[in-house]
């Protein structure tokens, strides 16, 4: 009798009860602390920006399968709830519906879709998303409203700069940190989420929360968001202590512009990110480089956004050099004579 056939299907072929989508929604819990701050501080607008960023994500990907793509569906696997959460996050509360629903079918149908679906994308959908409606819509995109008084609840018609872009009008227009410190809310309320921006960068408190859950359920590791936040209070910290009069402290750029936003939940995306320590560690430092490098000396206040597409197009890179060691390969031997 001849021997059956071996068949080799692609990976993975680890079997385990974790699957995409427990993940996912594993992602989904750890967001729902920020999304509660941004609701208390936002208000409805934050529900209404949320709600409608994942509806329509949920739906282009639902039509885009359905109708044009023939495929199977995945809309229940929890990656485009995530998507259209994540890009409510990084616009802000007063966006017009109708431009966060062009972000999102751009989000999903451009960087997801086009490539194939989830596990093939090469940049993270929501950030494409993100950057598509900052370049075709900067001042909607850069109207920030701004907490009221008594710092619970946002006055629709109280607009602002952000705490990153107060300093970096203050300085170009020469400026000491001196003078802008009077504008710029304390760290405590940075850390808490008590100001004004997109509705991602709110509280870093209930965005490390989430973290935590993320690293205790083992979703993600620690090597991207130590690596990242490390490198960037490290570099921001350097400049700081040789100019603190034109450099902020480095707990303002920790605590502001999304960086914990980034260095939790998006740049340890699992598609877009490396699949090595040493990759994934190589990675989180090009961000933090990057984003210092923007924020510091472009023109623009924030930079991680930017940053993480930046190095999403070197993971393929990266992947190739950090390759892990194959299973019965040869390990040399160190002989001790």
């Amino acid at each position: 009798m001849d021997n059956p056939p071996i068949i080799i299907s692609a990976s993975p072929h680890v079997h385990s009860d974790r699957t995409s989508q427990r993940i996912m929604y594993d992602v989904v819990i750890a967001l729902a602390p920020a999304f509660l701050v941004s609701v208390y501080v936002f208000g409805i607008n934050a529900f209404m920006v949320t709600t409608t960023a994942v509806v329509s994500c949920l739906l282009f990907e639902y039509l885009f399968q359905k109708y044009l793509l023939k495929t199977p569906t995945t809309i229940t696997d929890g990656s485009a709830l995530i998507t259209g959460i994540l890009l409510a996050f990084n616009v802000p509360s007063g966006l017009p519906i109708w431009m966060v629903i062009v972000g999102s079918l751009v989000a999903i149908g451009i960087a997801k879709l086009s490539f194939g679906g989830l596990g093939f994308n090469i940049f993270n959908p929501a950030l494409v998303g993100r950057v598509f409606l900052l370049v075709s819509f900067p001042v909607q995109m850069t109207v920030w409203p701004t907490a009221v008084e008594n710092n619970t609840s946002i006055a629709d018609a109280v607009t602002g700069a952000t705490t990153l872009g107060i300093i970096k009008d203050g300085l170009q227009f020469g400026g000491t940190m001196t003078e802008l410190s009077a504008q710029l809310p304390s760290n405590l309320n940075l850390f808490l989420g008590l100001t004004g921006g997109s509705l991602g960068e709110m509280s870093a408190l209930a965005l490390l929360l989430g973290g935590v859950y993320l690293l205790a359920r083992k979703v993600i590791t620690w090597h991207i968001p130590v690596a990242l936040l490390g490198t960037l209070v490290l570099m921001t910290g350097i400049f700081w202590w040789i100019d603190p009069e034109h450099y902020a402290h480095p707990l303002i750029h920790l605590f502001s512009g999304g960086a914990v936003l980034g260095a939790f939940y998006m740049a340890t995306d699992l598609v877009t990110s490396p699949v090595t320590k040493k990759g994934m560690v190589i990675f989180a430092i090009g961000i933090g480089i990057i984003t210092v490098v923007i924020r510091l000396f472009g023109s623009y206040p924030e930079g991680i956004s930017f940053a993480i597409l930046i190095m999403n197009a070197f993971v393929p890179l990266i992947n190739k050099y950090f390759k892990p060691r194959r299973f019965g390969s040869k390990i040399k031997a160190k002989i001790v004579g």
